[in-house]
């Protein structure tokens, strides 16, 4: 992550860093969300088939909208056996040829494959099969989130590729 004058790389980190701050507000009304659901099931013995299937979402919602901002912050899983090892511009070299080959067409891939998928929920005014359940157009903006995470990891895969290009070229 970098600070400092707007670069295109900064601009594409902090869009990461707000998906990040998101995220965490994110989780703390899954937290909420769920204690009042445990609540009204074992205390007033009801309950809200929406409240649940938020739950479940919201919990969708954090893996995938929080992907960018594990990628800024290098939190994500890596198989580091010679990548430790290696010098900055050896690292970079990696983080180079890994968004180029692998992340950006696997992004691109997910996206294309995930549009169909949102836009018929979209078009048919999706909302849940279950009787009082989440309302349209919930839905199909949770879908979306399949097309938007592709999308934030691709720009922030950009930020890392301008990143690693820019040590490659220092040393």
């Amino acid at each position: 992550m970098s600070d400092g004058p707007a670069t295109p790389q900064n601009l594409l980190d902090r869009i990461s860093n707000v998906a990040g701050r998101v995220t965490a507000w994110l989780t703390l009304a899954m937290v909420l969300l769920t204690t009042i659901i445990v609540v009204m099931r074992y205390v007033f013995d009801a309950g809200q088939i929406w409240m649940q299937e938020s739950v479940t979402w919201m919990h969708a919602a954090v893996f995938m909208i929080g992907a960018a901002y594990t990628l800024l912050h290098e939190e994500h899983v890596r198989v580091d056996i010679f990548y430790r090892s290696m010098g900055a511009r050896g690292r970079a070299l990696v983080d180079f040829l890994g968004v180029l080959l692998f992340l950006l067409p696997l992004c691109g891939f997910l996206a294309w494959m995930a549009w169909d998928f949102a836009a018929v929920s979209w078009s048919i005014r999706e909302s849940s099969r279950e009787p009082g359940g989440l309302p349209y157009p919930m839905i199909p903006l949770l879908k979306s989130m399949v097309v938007l995470m592709p999308a934030l990891v691709a720009l922030q895969g950009a930020s890392l590729l301008l990143r690693s290009l820019r040590i490659i070229r220092s040393g």
